[in-house]
């Protein structure tokens, strides 16, 4: 019996009540199909209604790839449990996503989990275990003494615990079941296998799929193409067959925002380390020059979204990887490619010319085990505490993704950010930084909206080494606090940095070195 079908045929199987569970990495690897008829088939009967949404990470882009916003609607979402969420603006609109909404307007249970508890999570469901045990995150908002993940009021259980064993604290996430996964694959046969060869991540889909047919459910499998079987090397198959129940034909997927179809995500073409293409030359392109600074050739270095995400797009820039320069860096994301360069904005997640390619809960494993000697994240809000946040702040509720196991785990960080936001204007030229227009928001506070990592504290207890990269001055974080090391030429260190910081730095150094003129040059 043929296990190919239409999409509206297989998300008809799915019943009130129970979980579903979505691979997806933004517009990387998105079943949008799947999504889509779900969402029809709820506006078209009223059924499946209170569906529990499990998402190891934000899925979509909630534009032309809507993937989580699809089913981002009261009555067929009770509940949503995902390791990011989405938050930008339609530039059509204006509006934030639908998901966003329902959060902001408690509309759902929404809780919002680190990718790594996420993907490791789907590991213990796969094995029937009792929960996944960790030591990361704990002080941060997931700490069940602060939040345990809960983002709305509606959100009461929970879903994540505290324990002690032999006097050391671990947070505990049990295990529940999944009864419907989605994944996404290139190709499928006649029996169900996948593979992935124009996917430039796997992220989650086996680990979904493991765990959903370990919790006695059904596995729904999104391809752009059937093939013959035995026609593929058993090399190409990841996902065999017997994991999967049905397979879904959606022949003209987008790979992700904004791209159709780029086998240079695939590592399938020469690089020769060379662009025409500049960034233009602002805030955010001094901050990224500045933090390149820090990278260091044959050091492992990730690489968060956001601002950091910039920083090998300028080293390319400025010739870093010319003449096979870029085999000299070890690049990766949390994603699982390794080597190549970095994309920032929507194309973060998959590299340019990357050499290797692991999934999600792998990806994890190598970073929780202390791999990835240095790491480049943003930041939104710094505190006199020493607390970071890049998960909740202002309008957004973006959730922290992998940026709490890759800074628990990292020896060295370099965090990036604008020094104020919301209407910073600034003039960038001749070896100088001017101030025209000052950001309405401060971001070094007296207190986080929400503690994604408390870094000030693993840096007295852990000896992680931590700096600080803004468009007008780099502040050293040591056992103490802040250290203001470098200011921008044409900036007072007095007025335009310490008196604009609720937390200011505890030491400055004397004399105060100025940040090269060169990142304030075309």
């Amino acid at each position: 019996m043929s296990k190919v079908c239409t999409a509206q045929a297989a998300v008809a199987l799915i019943q009130p009540g129970q979980t579903v569970a979505s691979v997806g990495v933004i517009g990387w690897l998105t079943p949008d199909a799947l999504l889509g008829a779900l969402a029809q088939r709820f506006r078209d009967t009223g059924s499946p209604r209170d569906l529990t949404f499990f998402f190891p990470v934000s899925v979509g882009d909630a534009l032309g790839i809507k993937g989580m916003d699809h089913v981002a609607i009261e009555g067929l979402m009770k509940r949503v449990v995902s390791g990011n969420y989405l938050n930008a603006l339609d530039p059509a609109t204006g509006k934030r996503p639908e998901m966003m909404r329902l959060i902001r307007e408690n509309r759902v249970e929404a809780y919002c989990w680190p990718i790594g508890a996420t993907m490791h999570w789907l590991r213990e469901v796969a094995r029937r275990g009792p929960g996944y045990l960790t030591p990361i995150g704990i002080g941060s908002y997931i700490d069940p003494r602060q939040q345990g993940g809960k983002y709305t009021e509606r959100a009461r259980e929970d879903l994540v615990r505290l324990h002690s064993i032999d006097g050391r604290e671990y947070l505990h996430y049990p295990t529940w079941p999944l009864d419907v996964g989605f994944i996404r694959a290139t190709s499928a046969d006649e029996h169900g296998n996948l593979s992935f060869e124009d996917e430039p991540i796997t992220s989650a889909a086996l680990a979904v799929a493991l765990a959903v047919k370990a919790s006695g459910g059904t596995v729904i499998a999104q391809v752009r193409k059937l093939v013959p079987r035995r026609s593929r090397s058993v090399h190409e198959v990841r996902v065999p067959g017997e994991l999967v129940d049905h397979v879904v034909v959606a022949p003209e997927p987008m790979m992700t925002t904004g791209v159709r179809y780029d086998d240079r995500y695939l590592g399938r073409q020469i690089f020769d380390g060379r662009t025409t293409e500049r960034l233009p030359q602002g805030a955010d392109k001094v901050i990224a020059r500045r933090a390149a600074a820090e990278v260091r050739p044959g050091v492992v270095t990730i690489f968060g979204f956001g601002a950091s995400s910039d920083v090998p797009t300028v080293m390319m820039e400025d010739g870093a990887f010319a003449d096979d320069g870029l085999l000299r860096y070890n690049f990766t994301t949390e994603h699982g490619p390794f080597g190549g360069v970095v994309m920032s904005g929507w194309q973060f997640s998959a590299n340019l010319y990357p050499e290797a390619l692991i999934d999600g809960p792998s990806q994890f494993d190598f970073i929780d085990g202390g791999n990835c000697e240095a790491a480049a994240l943003a930041f939104a809000q710094f505190d006199r505490a020493g607390n970071v946040n890049v998960s909740r702040f202002g309008a957004a509720n973006p959730g922290p993704g992998g940026f709490i196991d890759i800074a628990h785990n990292a020896r060295e960080l370099v965090f990036t950010g604008t020094f104020t936001t919301a209407g910073l204007g600034v003039e960038v030229g001749d070896g100088r930084l001017t101030i025209q227009r000052e950001g309405k928001v401060r971001k070094f506070v007296e207190r986080v909206d929400e503690i994604t990592y408390p870094l000030l504290r693993n840096v007295a207890e852990r000896g992680q080494k931590a700096t600080i990269v803004t468009e007008r001055a780099v502040f050293a974080v040591e056992p103490d606090g802040l250290v203001l090391t470098e200011v921008a030429p044409g900036i007072d260190a007095k007025t335009q940095v310490i008196d604009l910081m609720d937390c200011p730095p505890h030491r400055v150094l004397d004399p105060l070195p100025r940040m090269a003129d060169r990142l304030f040059r075309d």
